[in-house]
């Protein structure tokens, strides 16, 4: 979506928008970027640790770690001056997908 097509922008052309304001938006578009690589990377991982749990026989989900994992985000969060209720939430909907591909490697074929 170009900004153009942003309501509010009477039809103004990026171009028109002050450089500093464009490459603020490029940042935050390779940022952008650069989050889904670390999801990328993060579920590499936690497929693996999946497969592990799988073979040994634990279960997919584990609410102590994840308790753990939340306050500790959480308090990096603070520390970074980042709101910490979105640091768990955010923790919450990645560890949630986690779960559900520890499930999927025990059934192979479900979905969603």
């Amino acid at each position: 979506m170009t900004d153009a097509t942003y309501p509010g922008m009477d039809g103004a052309a990026p171009a028109a928008l002050p450089a500093e304001l464009l490459a603020a938006r490029a940042s935050i578009d390779e940022l952008d970027g650069d989050l889904i690589d670390l999801l990328s990377s993060r579920f590499a991982l936690t497929r693996r640790i999946g497969q592990l749990k799988a073979d040994l026989g634990l279960p997919a989900s584990d609410p102590a770690r994840q308790a753990v994992q939340i306050e500790r985000l959480r308090a990096l969060a603070v520390v970074a001056d980042v709101n910490p209720d979105l640091a768990a939430d955010l923790l919450n909907l990645i560890m949630a997908e986690v779960v559900r591909q520890h499930q999927q490697v025990r059934r192979p074929g479900l979905t969603g």
